[in-house]
């Protein structure tokens, strides 16, 4: 399993289609962590200050129709899709929960709360 950092508001806003951030058009990937620990770690350091819901979508990475590369001077902590998530690959969503004073921890989302 591998997992993705995303805005609450990006992942919801179009769901019958495969999830493309940014990042696919201007690097040509998508951003991804080997694990939980890993996923965590990028959501305190790069998105602390993104306001809203953050969600860890958590991928089968045999299931993605995208090619998945591992940058080896990483120790392939973090995987690169290269090419839009398909939804069908998504395990699990969880909610990633940013309470003030504590560790970064995730919870399951709720759709709807």
């Amino acid at each position: 399993m591998i997992f993705h950092i995303v805005p609450l508001a990006d992942w919801t806003a179009a769901p019958e289609l495969p999830y493309a951030p940014p990042s696919l058009e201007s690097e040509g990937f998508v951003h991804c962590s080997a694990d939980r620990a890993t996923a965590l770690a990028i959501a305190d350091a790069h998105y602390r200050a993104v306001p809203g819901i953050l969600l860890a979508v958590e991928l089968d990475e045999g299931a993605l129709t995208s090619v998945v590369r591992r940058a080896s001077e990483t120790g392939g902590r973090y995987p690169h899709v290269h090419g839009p998530l398909n939804r069908e690959a998504v395990v699990h969503v969880w909610e990633v929960v940013r309470t003030p004073g504590t560790p970064t921890s995730l919870a399951p989302w709720e759709p709807g709360r």
